[in-house]
C-alpha cells in the first residue's frame, strides 16, 4: 500500500487514491496539560481553538511547513494512518512533501514522526515538484516549468526540469502571516483583539491585492482593548487589502527573484507555458492580475489548488521502485528511507 501525506501548516492531507482525499483535516491537536492525554485533533480541535479551560491546550504543531512539536506531530500521524491503513499485515510506503529550503535535521523530524507508526518506506519529495506533478506538467523532461505553491507556512517557487530543481527560493511569509497582520492592523486600527479563527474567517472572505469591484465588508468579534468587554466592528475589504498588501509584494517580489536567477533557455520555455500558482493562497483575490503585470507572463491558477501538493505525492508513488533500486539520478523523489 503506497500512502501520499501533506503534512501543511495549517491543514493535513492524506491519499491513497486517484480520485480523493482520505482524510483532510486542520493540523490542530487539542490535549490534556496534566496528563499529555490527546483529547481531539482535526477539525474537532479547531473548533476549541480560543474556548478552552486552563487545563486543555490547542496547538498548530506545525510551523512554518516544519515541525515544531515532533511528539504531538507523531500523534497526529499516527491517527491519520490508522484510519487508513485497516490492515497492518502489510507495512505502507509513504510519499510525504517537504519545503524546499528544509534542513537534514528537520528532514529527519519528518520521516521520524512518519516511521513512528511503523512503515516500510519514508520517501520525500519537495512541495514544488509534487504541486508540479499534481497539477499534471511534465518535469521529467528538458523542458522549464516554473510552479509556485502558496501555502499557509510557507512559500515555495521553483523552476524544474529532468525531473530536478534548477532555481529554487523558499520564504516563510504565507498564508499565516496574513492572519496575524489583520490581528495587529484591527487591533490597532479598531482597539479590537480577536483570535486566529476569527482573522483567517475574515481573510477568507475580504483579503484581496486589488479592490473587488464594490467594497465588501465584515463583523468581527473580539474583546475591546480598551475596556475588556466583548464588541463587534464591521471591517472593509479596503482595509483589510491595507493590511496585507506588504506580504502580497513580498511574494510577488520572490517570485521575480527566481525569474532573474533562471537560466535564459529554461525562462523562454517559462515564458512560452506561463506560471502555475498552487495552494490555497493563489486564490488570493488580484494576485494573478498583479503578477501578470510585474512579470509579463501568463500566470495560471491549478484547479483544486489547495489539493495539488497531495495529488502530487501521489501521482510521485510511481516512482518508489526506481528510487529504492536507485536506477536512476534523474529520480524526482529524494533520500529512501
Amino acid at each position: 500500500m503506497d500512502i501520499a501525506l501533506d503534512l501543511g501548516t495549517a491543514n493535513s492531507r492524506v491519499r491513497i487514491n486517484p480520485e480523493e482525499n482520505a482524510i483532510d483535516e486542520p493540523s490542530v491537536i487539542a490535549f490534556n496539560t496534566e496528563d499529555n492525554e490527546i483529547l481531539a485533533y482535526g477539525t474537532d480541535a479547531y473548533r476549541m481553538l480560543g474556548r478552552t479551560s486552563a487545563k486543555i491546550s490547542v496547538v498548530f504543531p506545525l510551523e512554518g511547513g516544519v515541525i515544531a512539536e515532533s511528539g504531538l506531530v507523531e500523534e497526529m500521524v499516527n491517527i491519520f494512518l490508522c484510519e487508513v491503513c485497516t490492515s497492518r499485515v502489510v507495512m505502507p510506503r509513504v510519499v510525504a512533501c517537504i519545503p524546499g529550503d528544509i534542513t537534514e535535521v528537520e528532514k529527519r523530524a519528518v520521516v521520524g514522526a512518519i516511521s513512528s507508526f511503523g512503515v516500510r518506506r519514508v520517501l520525500l519529495i519537495e512541495a514544488a515538484k509534487a504541486a508540479a506533478f499534481g497539477t499534471g506538467l511534465d518535469i521529467m523532461s528538458p523542458h522549464g516549468v516554473m510552479v509556485v505553491d502558496l501555502g499557509a507556512g510557507t512559500i515555495d517557487a521553483a523552476v524544474m526540469s529532468l525531473g530536478g530543481v534548477s532555481v529554487s527560493k523558499t520564504v516563510k511569509q504565507a498564508g499565516n502571516a496574513m492572519d496575524d497582520e489583520i490581528i495587529k492592523y484591527i487591533r490597532k486600527q479598531h482597539s479590537l483583539i480577536i483570535g486566529k479563527a476569527m482573522a483567517k474567517s475574515c481573510k477568507e472572505a475580504l483579503a484581496c491585492l486589488i479592490p473587488f469591484d464594490s467594497e465588501r465588508s465584515f463583523r468581527v468579534k473580539g474583546r475591546d482593548a480598551v475596556r475588556g468587554l466583548p464588541r463587534a466592528v464591521e471591517v472593509t475589504s479596503t482595509e483589510i487589502m491595507q493590511a496585507v498588501k506588504d506580504i502580497g509584494v513580498n511574494i510577488i517580489n520572490m517570485i521575480t527573484d527566481v525569474l532573474e536567477d533562471t537560466p535564459p533557455e529554461l525562462l523562454s520555455d517559462i515564458h512560452s507555458d506561463g506560471i502555475t500558482l498552487t495552494g490555497g493562497l493563489s486564490q488570493l483575490y488580484g494576485l494573478r492580475e498583479l503578477l501578470e503585470k510585474e512579470t509579463g507572463i501568463r500566470i495560471r491558477v491549478a484547479k483544486d489548488p489547495q489539493d495539488c501538493v497531495v495529488k502530487g505525492c501521489f501521482r510521485a508513488t510511481k516512482y518508489i521502485e526506481e528510487a529504492e533500486a536507485q536506477k536512476s539520478s534523474l529520480n524526482p523523489l529524494m533520500t529512501v528511507y
